[in-house]
């Protein structure tokens, strides 16, 4: 008896010690069912949430405001709205430790967690559910030099951090007081906070030594955060080693987190082409583990680095689906006070106002990743280019969602809505069936109630510099325009006839339409049906998450003229081509020349015509395209000053004191002659290399070639293996552009090439177009440099590398397209050039290169 009393007593005293998480986990949002699916509590239905990493309250994001001297929490307060503007549900961002911690692992009182308790409180108001992951392992510099902090991470680098008992210590400590931190908001415990969700516990950990100590290590970290009455899941990155996985997937996690570049990072440019095939899937290769399985999976990061074109988003969602995640966010969006500039992560670029086609791309993601059934396939490119509702075009920069009550498109449509009677949010940018807009900046409407619209329209953002160059505080890469525009809606809802209301704080304007069509400024409004009343619709009345009269957005950062050009690589002699620019900052009445050079004379005047706002066009007649090197340079008169582009110089090019003499420059062909594919003096630096591995007596690299003045590419190999393979490829859609009406001419490909000293094999030819349909013809080398004839009729269907290489490692190198409709010179996009694939038994395990100079399109 007395052995049954101490039994139940212990017993007691157990169920009592997990009483508290008990009741937590009753009130969690979320919980992970026995399949690892992650499901909501008040129904058990799935958690699907799509959303961002944002950083202003740490590192760079912090200084970069403070910088400006703006007010912190005002800037998290726009940021957050145009967040929720554009359906962001989701929100994650590593903490920067450093900056909140001492060495031990207590946390600091200070005003990053301050601005972060702040940002959690805000996000809180709109709706958007949280992840936090405690640990980021590094310093606050980037893109900046490290500051000197006093966190554990200042001590311990990233490599220590995971095997280091006293720095697993600190982790461990700061983890148990951060849960149990009180946020002085909303007056809660990160742990009892029902809007943060779940935790991954530390960013891209970087592991070491038995695969035992890693899960041991992962096990302290969950144990530490379980022991504050953490009962919420833990997520564990398991794909940025996977060698690991499963050491990772042993321990005692919920889940775990991957991260997706599907286009590399850090091009320092625009990376242009077709990318949709490297979206196309994603593949997971620990499903062979069987700890994996049954566990929940989620998106810590992912980003379509260095890429402008709005069709990517929706297709990443799709794919992610596919692939059972069930949260989602993208890194990193860009804050408002800097976007103007992409300072803060130079390789990725997302911000409502400064990128609206992307943005109107990412809200349309976030409905497919919402909507679409879980794990049906939809095929493969460009099968898969028109999913359930969806449609993603790279050829037309776009795409769109056309529901019964949501019409949404990245750029100007023909596609009609399906049932417009029915619609009740619409945004885009540019122009559709239901809106004509001329402006640039993205637009929303959503519907009140019946013969009550709200209309947001966001300022005109014109791109004047490549964004993913390198940045810099004091330089614009997208500028904004506060100009009315000519809008015309058609909605039978509120007929032709209606009144426009702004609605906004100092915003007054009132106008009515006729049939239609109305003047309007970037603003909040009102959109009345004649006759109808919309009092109630005042004050600080909430449509959603929205607020009827919010209204946030920047105004220009520079007041300087520019001219944004990028010159023509190569035109045809003897045809006219046209020089169109985007201009930004001169009068109404400035005078805009383009002036040509001649070989003998002075330069031939030609006026520029405004087309729009921004645009500005004029022709350079065939008399003047004779073969050769054409230069020209662009001259603005504005009242009294003068300034000539490229340069941007303020004085007169004409003058005879003038000592700027910057110009473009357009190669000219010489009538039906060779087009250039690839030139290694010209091209090197919009080049995508792939190399298998790095090797310090290998790799790829631009080098002096047998003619003073000529590149070569070299890629070479002290050992090929069995299947590897190494190459480049470039997107040439720009310059097929201007030789179009010469295309039909061109019958052969010529490679300028050559193999290793010693050796001979072959080389794979490939050409890709716009639908990413790649077809291959291999030529054979010897160890000296050859023009080599490749007939266009000898190109066959084949697969193409998806270059840059995307990240993680374990996802698909090559990709092959749905259906070959024959190789169409006229939309070529890419050119790649490999081998090492298709090689000999006998070359293995050998030294093994090649050397390319040129690759040409002739007659």
């Amino acid at each position: 008896m007395k052995r049954l009393s101490i039994i139940f007593v212990l017993f007691s005293a157990i169920v009592m010690m997990y009483l508290p998480s008990m009741a937590q986990a009753n009130k969690n949002a979320i919980y992970v069912d026995p399949q690892g699916r992650i499901r909501w509590q008040k129904d058990h239905s799935e958690v699907y949430l799509f959303g961002v990493n944002y950083t202003v309250p740490f590192a760079y994001g912090y200084r970069s405001v403070k910088a400006l001297n703006l007010d912190v929490e005002k800037e998290i307060d726009a940021d957050v709205y145009h967040l929720a503007r554009m359906g962001v549900d989701a929100f994650r961002v590593h903490i920067w430790d450093t900056e909140i911690t001492d060495t031990t692992g207590n946390l600091l009182q200070n005003e990053h967690l301050k601005l972060f308790d702040y940002l959690i409180y805000r996000l809180k108001q709109r709706n958007i559910k949280i992840i936090i992951t405690p640990i980021a392992f590094w310093g606050n510099g980037y893109p900046q030099r490290d500051e000197k902090t006093d966190g554990f991470s200042s001590k311990y680098n990233k490599g220590q951090a995971t095997v280091n008992e006293n720095a697993i210590l600190a982790q461990e400590n700061y983890l148990k007081q951060l849960l149990q931190h009180v946020n002085p908001y909303t007056k809660l415990t990160y742990r009892d906070e029902p809007d943060i969700i779940a935790a991954e516990l530390n960013n891209e950990p970087s592991h070491s030594g038995p695969k035992d100590g890693v899960t041991t290590y992962i096990n302290r970290l969950a144990a530490a955060a379980r022991s504050t009455g953490w009962s919420k899941p833990l997520f564990y990155n398991i794909s940025q080693s996977p060698y690991y996985a499963d050491a990772v997937a042993k321990s005692t996690v919920n889940g775990f987190s991957f991260q997706w570049y599907p286009t590399g990072l850090v091009a320092g440019h625009e990376q242009k082409g077709n990318f949709l095939p490297n979206v196309d899937q994603y593949k997971i290769p620990f499903d062979t583990i069987p700890e994996f399985r049954n566990k929940a999976r989620m998106v810590y990061e992912f980003d379509a680095a260095d890429v402008l074109q709005s069709c990517m988003y929706p297709a990443v969602a799709r794919s992610y689906k596919l692939a059972g995640f069930q949260w989602v966010t993208q890194f990193a969006y860009d804050p408002l006070a800097t976007a103007y500039g992409n300072t803060e992560y130079q390789t990725h670029y997302l911000n409502l106002a400064y990128t609206p086609a992307k943005a109107i791309s990412f809200l349309i993601a976030n409905r497919v990743f919402h909507l679409l059934p879980r794990n049906k396939d939809y095929g493969t490119y460009p099968a898969d280019s028109v999913f359930d509702a969806y449609h993603v075009s790279y050829n037309q920069s776009l795409s769109e969602m056309n529901t019964a009550k949501e019409f949404y498109y990245s750029g100007t449509t023909a596609t009609a809505p399906v049932e417009t009677a029915k619609l009740q949010h619409i945004a885009g940018v540019g122009s559709s069936a239901l809106v004509g807009y001329k402006g640039t900046g993205a637009y929303f409407m959503d519907k009140l109630e019946n013969g009550v619209w709200r209309l947001e329209v966001m300022p005109d953002a014109i791109t004047v510099r490549d964004p993913f160059e390198r940045p810099s505080p004091s330089r614009e890469a997208v500028h904004m325009e506060w100009h009315e525009q000519p809008m015309q809606i058609n909605l039978p809802d509120i007929a032709g006839d209606f009144v426009i209301k702004g609605a906004n704080q100092n915003n007054s304007y009132q106008t009515t339409a006729a049939n239609g069509s109305f003047t309007i400024k970037p603003g909040t409004y009102l959109l009345v049906k004649k006759g109808k009343g919309a009092d109630k619709w005042t004050g600080e009345k909430m449509t959603g998450n929205i607020g009827i009269k919010e209204f946030v957005a920047p105004q220009p950062f520079s007041k300087e003229p520019y001219v944004s050009y990028s010159p023509i690589n190569e035109v045809s002699a003897g045809k006219a081509f046209a020089v169109n620019a985007k201009i930004i900052n001169i009068g109404a009445d400035a005078k805009v020349t383009l002036l040509v050079n001649r070989a003998f004379g002075p330069p031939v005047s030609i006026p520029i015509e405004k087309s729009t706002l921004y645009d500005y066009g004029a022709i350079i007649p065939a008399a003047q395209v004779t073969a050769g090197i054409l230069t020209y340079r662009i001259m603005i008169g504005d009242g009294d000053k003068y300034f000539s582009f490229p340069g941007g110089n303020e004085d007169d090019p004409s003058a005879w004191d003038n000592i700027h003499n910057e110009t473009w420059q357009t190669f000219i062909a010489a009538p039906n002659g060779k087009l250039s594919l690839f030139n290694a003096t010209t091209d090197r630096g919009r080049t995508n290399t792939y190399f298998p591995v790095f090797i310090r007596n290998g790799g790829a690299q631009f080098t002096s070639g047998e003619e003073t003045g000529q590149l070569t590419f070299r890629t070479s190999s002290p050992a090929i293996k069995q299947g590897q393979v190494m190459g480049f490829q470039l997107y040439v859609g720009d310059k097929i552009k201007y030789r179009l009406p010469e295309v039909s001419s061109f019958s052969k490909v010529v490679i300028r090439a050559r193999m290793q000293s010693g050796q001979s094999g072959k080389l794979r030819v490939a050409l890709t177009n716009s639908d990413a349909s790649t077809y291959s013809a291999s030529v054979d080398l010897t160890d000296q440099f050859k023009n080599i004839e490749i007939p266009l009729s000898s190109f066959k269907p084949d697969s193409s590398l998806l270059l840059p290489r995307p990240y993680p490692g374990f996802l698909p190198l090559w990709f092959k397209a749905s259906s070959f409709n024959g190789l169409n010179i006229s939309k070529l996009d890419k050119l790649e050039v490999t081998a090492g694939n298709n090689l000999t038994s006998d070359l293995y395990n050998k030294p093994f290169g090649f050397e390319v100079e040129s690759v040409t399109l002739e007659p």
